[in-house]
């Protein structure tokens, strides 16, 4: 695994982690934060592969 690809990958699981507990604290579920924040991780890959000097 690459450099770039372990950045990618750690900035996106911060990123599903940061909105996972932002939408726990706000009052919702568990298991609504869960895939609140799984969600935000899945979408930001691509997204930071673009960034990041993606092809």
């Amino acid at each position: 695994m690459s450099l770039r690809t372990a950045v990618i990958f750690l900035i996106g699981i911060f990123l599903g982690l940061l909105v996972g507990g932002l939408t726990h604290l706000d009052g919702h579920s568990t298991a609504m934060a869960v895939l609140a924040g799984l969600g935000a991780a899945g979408a930001s890959i691509p997204v930071l592969h673009m960034m990041i000097g993606g092809h």
